[in-house]
């Protein structure tokens, strides 16, 4: 690890404790990101080789998940999208032992929900319903407040409305007891019946956001077998100051995790655009790097709130306009290239190669609230 510039301890609520290490260089402007999303320009040159997407620095957080359940097995689902021209889940037998698609298992065997996920197939999105944890929110809501570049494409949600406070009881002794007299007794008349009343309907879901974030996992003590405690789960993630976090609503049960079937070892493969000629136009040499995005774009059509995104006018105007789908559509498209670029461009980064697990490492995404 190299130089920490600072040590945190701080508990969140009451699903996760939060040690920080923050390394020399990582922290930069939050600014940055929105700049490159939401300028004018975008439409012209998407700036996949600004400086502001380099890596120059990482940060480690270790987060103790604390759980009240028995072991069980997660709720997993696999998504195979239909850029493929095989668009079949289940694999061949030269791809049987790939193993790349579990990098994020780690996070839910720790918490004692055991990803189960056949090796005869290859989903290019993989996404958990549960068992759910208020810690998952914990940790989506953590790895959100210290990305150093945020794209926020939704609005956060409104704080919640304190609960009434149950009304004060008087007290009785048994000093005050009285037997009623007997010339009460036949003088007492019926008790009137309630008036009818329709049974409330239940309270409308509360918005939900998704979170989604390059992110690095590693084990507390070298082995994973040792962030899996009784109770709780400890792990190091690990993020880095060039890629961004990307917040978009979320829809009413879209799933409670997903992460993408490709490490970071397999995003460095990827040839970005090149660097000539205007945005539409711009492709890489193969083509699989608009592969990627169009995959994880697909993905996310399905478990998006596409009423809720909001985006800036203008970078220099506080106000928002309502676009059409179209619009929302290529911002977002647009926000998850710079995710990926920003991912591809870490092969570069000394610290990333030092302290980030190639295998362990790739898009994840939390439901938050």
């Amino acid at each position: 690890m190299g130089p920490v510039s600072e040590a945190i301890a701080t508990s969140l609520g009451s699903g996760i404790l939060v040690e920080i290490g923050v390394h020399t260089g990582f922290e930069l402007s939050t600014k940055a990101a929105d700049d490159l999303v939401f300028n004018k320009a975008i439409n012209a040159v998407l700036p996949l080789y600004s400086e502001r997407l380099e890596t120059t620095g990482i940060k480690v957080l270790l987060i103790t998940l604390k759980y009240k359940h028995i072991i069980d097995d997660a709720a997993l689902g696999f998504y195979r999208s239909s850029v493929h021209k095989d668009g079949s889940l289940f694999t061949s037998v030269k791809d049987y032992l790939a193993v790349e698609k579990g990098w994020f298992s780690p996070y839910l065997f720790a918490s004692a929900r055991r990803p189960i996920i056949p090796r005869t197939m290859k989903p290019d999105v993989i996404f958990c319903h549960g068992p759910f944890l208020l810690g998952d929110y914990r940790v989506g809501e953590t790895l959100l407040k210290e990305s150093a570049l945020v794209i926020a494409l939704c609005d956060e949600a409104p704080p919640q409305a304190a609960s009434p406070k149950p009304e004060h009881r008087p007290s009785f002794s048994l000093s005050s007891l009285t037997l009623p007299s007997l010339s009460n007794t036949f003088s007492r008349s019926r008790t009137p019946s309630p008036e009818p009343a329709l049974t409330p309907l239940p309270p409308p879901p509360e918005p939900r956001r998704i979170v989604i974030v390059l992110v690095g996992l590693k084990p507390h003590r070298k082995i994973w077998t040792s962030s899996a405690r009784p109770d709780e789960s400890v792990v190091n993630y690990v993020l880095c100051n060039g890629c961004p976090a990307i917040v978009v609503p979320a829809k009413v049960g879209a799933p409670l995790l997903a992460w993408d079937g490709l490490t970071l070892r397999q995003l460095w493969k990827l040839q970005l655009p090149r660097t000539d000629g205007i945005a539409p136009e711009r492709k890489s040499a193969d083509g699989k790097f608009e592969g990627v995005v169009n995959v994880l774009c697909e993905y996310l059509e399905l478990c998006m709130d596409w009423e809720r995104v909001v985006l800036p006018q203008d970078k220099d105007s506080t106000s928002k306009v309502d676009g059409g789908v179209e619009r929302k559509k290529n911002e977002v498209r647009a926000a998850i290239t710079l995710l990926l670029a920003s991912a591809v461009r870490t092969q570069s980064s000394k610290e990333v190669k030092e302290e980030v697990d190639e295998d362990r490492c790739g898009i994840a995404m939390w439901r938050i609230p």
